[in-house]
């Protein structure tokens, strides 16, 4: 099933579709969750290039604007595949000549059918395991950290 939704459309979707005792509850989640043995993969667009969502990037690392959506998927059971991201998809705002842009599309769309034709070699996100978590939510001590929003010590340094 393939959906094409803005990120708030996509928020709302998530609201109505997973619904707690339905789709989730304290024991049916991770690795027991509903969607246990299904995969997921998000397919995202995005007008600029690679390197405007890298680490340093103006728009943010891709990899944590994607995470909440990724941890989602994950609570209900689905493997997380490593996304699809078609850069460069202009629309409103042209940074290039339309025939740049064009000959841009017919390359997103190629690799698109490539990456659909190997989801099974496609990389699984990891995360963390419910035994990984202590009796406190928190993670344990022995636990390889997975999500980019956790992290073993207590203060940020936003200096």
């Amino acid at each position: 099933m393939w959906w094409h939704l803005p990120p708030a459309m996509l928020k709302g979707w998530f609201d109505r579709v997973l619904i707690y005792g339905e789709v989730y509850q304290s024991q049916k989640r991770f690795e027991k969750g509903r969607f246990l043995g299904k995969r997921a993969m998000l397919s995202v667009t995005v007008g600029t290039s690679p390197e405007t969502y890298a680490f340093d990037g103006r728009s943010g690392d891709i990899d944590l604007l994607l995470w909440p959506v990724h941890f989602t998927l994950a609570y209900v059971g689905y493997a997380v595949l490593k996304p699809f991201i078609a850069y460069g998809v202009e629309a409103g705002l042209r940074y290039s000549d339309a025939s740049v842009v064009e000959a841009r599309l017919k390359q997103v769309e190629a690799d698109l059918g490539d990456a659909l034709g190997k989801l099974e070699q496609r990389v699984v996100i990891p995360f963390n395991r419910m035994a990984e978590w202590g009796p406190d939510g928190r993670i344990t001590a022995e636990a390889e950290i997975h999500s980019p929003f956790i992290r073993r010590k207590a203060q940020l340094d936003l200096g």
